[in-house]
């Protein structure tokens, strides 16, 4: 069974044991819900449900270059899971900007980071995002909006495999989404945060069967993991507004960090990767959770 249902499972066992009845997927609603029903017009949407701001993080902080901190405006609902998100090789936050408010608006702390130099390695980019993740959730101006144990990752080429490797440290974080990742090492048979990866068919900097095809298949069988292939795509597809990455990864948020259910529909099954479709290739560990 995925790590991540342990929880939900004794939750639905709690509370049939006191009712006497059984409960559905339907009564089973997470406590870290936010925002309305989804829709495939709310998930495409460049802007989700929520207001939001930002805060700028100076690059005189420790352990990473500084940054851009997304939120939402309105806290009536609690709080929200934070994502921390970092660019590739040679790159800045503002590569990574998009993300921001179009993530935010759908009900997350969302902090796109620079690195310490442009030529940090993936090593390097991993430890920056979990000093991020701290700043994130005990210094920054909005720490009282995060929930500290719904935390998640994103990274772009050598943010990518940054972000595996996080993950691979920090297992009680919540998601990962690598976006065309580098990185040398190709085993992740350790990884215990559900992962996403997404690559693109014409990635000729981080050729997916070099890197994103076998990190996909060496992270755990048991583990909740997707691989999305973009078609026709460039290994540059994260660092401009895509609505396909947006929805794939505003659901594989909702559906781990903030253990919605109503989000599993926009996952599984898996979509089609038939002529015409946005995906060369589509793999993944449907149904969650099981």
């Amino acid at each position: 069974m995925a790590r991540f249902a342990a929880r939900s499972v004794m939750t639905l066992a709690l509370v049939a044991g006191v009712t006497g009845g059984v409960v559905t997927p339907a009564q089973a609603a997470s406590e870290y819900e936010r925002g309305p029903n989804p829709t495939e017009r709310s998930v495409t949407a460049t802007r989700g449900h929520f207001d939001t701001d930002t805060t700028s993080v100076s690059s005189f902080v420790s352990g990473f270059g500084g940054g851009t901190i997304y939120y939402p405006t309105d806290t009536s609902e609690g709080t929200f899971g934070g994502v921390v998100i970092a660019p590739g090789y040679t790159a800045g936050q503002s590569s990574m900007s998009w993300y921001g408010h179009r993530i935010a608006s759908q009900g997350f702390v969302v902090f796109t980071i620079d690195t310490t130099t442009r030529y940090d390695q993936p090593d390097s980019r991993g430890r920056q995002l979990e000093a991020a993740l701290d700043y994130l959730v005990e210094d920054s101006d909005v720490s009282d909006r995060v929930d500290g144990d719904r935390l998640a990752l994103m990274g772009h080429s050598m943010g990518g495999g940054g972000t595996l490797a996080a993950a691979d440290d920090r297992p009680e974080l919540r998601a990962a989404i690598p976006l065309t990742p580098w990185h040398t090492q190709k085993r992740w048979s350790d990884m215990e945060v559900p992962t996403l990866v997404i690559g693109a068919e014409d990635d000729s900097v981080a050729s997916v069967r070099t890197h994103s095809i076998p990190f996909y298949e060496s992270l755990p069988s048991d583990l909740d993991r997707a691989y999305l292939e973009l078609r026709g795509a460039s290994h540059f597809a994260p660092n401009v507004s895509n609505t396909t990455i947006a929805k794939y990864s505003i659901s594989w948020l909702k559906r781990f960090v903030d253990e919605d259910e109503r989000y599993e529909q926009f996952l599984c099954p898996a979509p089609s990767t038939g002529f015409g479709t946005d995906f060369s290739d589509y793999r993944d560990s449907c149904p969650h959770g099981s």
